[in-house]
């Protein structure tokens, strides 16, 4: 992998890490387009410069993270002490903290299940191109429902958040193991579906992707680590993390800025228009016809159902 590379995939990793559009399915495509051939150092790699993108979340959302430490620090020194209130005992900053493991763990559970089943069958541009239409369809439906139930951007403040709401947001995490879903997008619904603002369900899908990323990155690193230093090397991979962080930086405030005045239309758009685009090259063969190291995954599939 050269510099060059390295710097395009981390610009497309921090620009789509966290908004409603998918950036597995981006760096699959991105991938593609290159040349690259997949392997697991390759997927390892796209992983691994999510640490940018959670650099970037940690540095716009220190205080909320900070008070997240320092309330947890509060409540396990007050464990089990009844002589003192209940603010004490269950500090904001710990509930908050409390909620985003709650809502962690389904991921966690089907991750360890179905990780190695869903790189080997489903990290493909037809899965990708799909699901980019399916999402697309369901921002245009929920935007549509929400219009009519009449809520706009209101709804709950992030501290009023139950684990019941939470483990909502962490099934419907679940669902974005598909590449080409978008986490971020399915985190942001299960949040407003539980009730929250919208503002409230952004910053929850944020600091819930602190978590849900950084194991990933850590799972991978462990993994792939030295495969993945051996194949591509240091300085593509410091790089990449370094682009993924500053383009993370400015896609983060963008969106908070759009989404507290529009809905999520435009990425359903957006996410639509990508799909079609990604169909019609496929059909075409287009998106291998620079690469012919690199077999369609459609033609991958085809083989390995024909042994």
């Amino acid at each position: 992998m050269t510099i060059i590379e390295s710097i395009i995939l981390g610009i497309v990793e921090g620009l789509t890490e966290y908004l409603p559009v998918s950036s597995t399915g981006h760096l699959i495509i991105t991938q593609y387009l290159l040349g690259l051939e997949d392997s697991d150092a390759l997927k390892a790699f796209h992983i691994c410069i999510q640490s940018g993108a959670i650099l970037a979340v940690l540095g716009l959302y220190r205080k909320r993270v900070s008070e997240m430490i320092t309330g947890t620090i509060k409540a396990l020194r007050n464990l089990g002490n009844s002589s003192v209130g209940t603010e004490e005992r269950y500090p904001t900053g710990a509930r908050i903290f409390v909620n985003i493991i709650v809502a962690f763990m389904p991921a966690l559970v089907l991750g360890i299940l179905f990780n190695d089943f869903i790189k080997d069958h489903l990290f493909n541009a037809p899965t990708v191109s799909i699901t980019w239409a399916l999402g697309g369809l369901v921002i245009f439906g929920f935007v549509r429902y929400r219009k009519k139930s009449g809520k706009g951007f209101g709804g709950k403040d992030l501290e009023e958040l139950d684990w019941k709401g939470a483990l909502k947001v962490g099934f419907m995490q679940c669902i974005a193991m598909c590449p080409g879903t978008s986490r971020s997008l399915m985190t942001m619904l299960g949040g407003l579906f539980a009730g929250l603002s919208v503002a409230a369900a952004v910053e929850f899908s944020f600091l819930l992707g602190l978590i849900t990323l950084g194991a990933a990155t850590v799972h991978d690193a462990m993994r792939y680590g030295q495969e993945m230093v051996s194949q591509i090397g240091w300085w593509p991979l410091i790089i990449g993390t370094i682009t993924a962080w500053i383009s993370a930086v400015i896609a983060v405030k963008w969106m908070v800025g759009y989404l507290n005045r529009h809905s999520l239309s435009i990425f359903g758009t957006y996410r639509l228009i990508a799909a079609l685009v990604m169909l019609i090259m496929i059909f075409t063969g287009l998106e291998f016809s620079h690469n012919s190291s690199a077999p369609a995954p459609a033609a991958a599939t085809t083989e390995k159902q024909a042994q």
